[in-house]
């Protein structure tokens, strides 16, 4: 019993790390934040920060772990690809999750844009990506005017457009909703681009 007490206050004490972290991000940028600022936004002492990370840098790498992991976990719940077959209801679902979640995280995910995390986001996504279908995408040759496209130029085109829209997303005040996001991201992938690339979409089924 005692240990879970414990558990609870060490979450806790994170959560609040971690919240005065992403404000003091938002109002003065990551390079001007000091982990004196961090502990005094808290309410703890700096002994109780470095009680839980090693320094400023350990805490962002945290909160980016956090980040993929979000994205990674609901990419692994349901199989998008079956055979050479895109089931577009299920991508939409899927990124719709994942837009769901950052609209309630906004800030969050506000501080992880403001340096170079993106780009290392997009290529842990397109390694993710590509580990998980590899046995799909080796099956796969693509032309274009006779041309061969690599896979992998393939994975990062749509990986990029995906950080992209993210960020336009995130940093515009855009009404658009997670639903009608993952719908344009969808067309904007969708029309063209995937036939090319011999898969069949489909449309209808779950």
């Amino acid at each position: 019993m005692k240990k879970k007490k414990t558990d609870l206050r060490v979450l806790r004490t994170k959560k609040m790390i971690m919240e005065a972290f992403i404000k003091l991000v938002e109002e003065k940028g990551l390079d001007q934040v000091t982990v004196q600022d961090i502990a005094s936004r808290a309410m703890i002492n700096r002994a109780t920060f470095y009680a839980h990370y090693k320094d400023k840098q350990d805490l962002y790498d945290q909160i980016f772990e956090y980040a993929f992991t979000t994205f990674s976990d609901i990419i692994e719940a349901a199989p998008l690809m079956e055979k050479n077959r895109i089931r577009v209801k299920r991508i939409e679902r899927v990124l719709t999750n994942i837009y769901q979640n950052i609209h309630e995280n906004r800030e969050f995910f506000l501080t992880l844009t403001q340096s170079s995390s993106l780009e290392l986001l997009r290529q842990r996504l397109a390694q993710l990506i590509a580990e998980k279908y590899a046995n799909i995408f080796a099956q796969l040759r693509i032309t274009e005017n006779e041309i061969e496209v690599p896979i992998d130029f393939i994975i990062e085109y749509m990986t990029s457009i995906f950080i992209g829209t993210l960020h336009w997303w995130i940093h515009t005040d855009s009404d658009m909703t997670p639903k009608h996001l993952a719908q344009l991201v969808i067309k904007l992938v969708g029309n063209g681009h995937l036939t090319v690339m011999g898969l069949e979409i489909d449309r209808q089924n779950n």
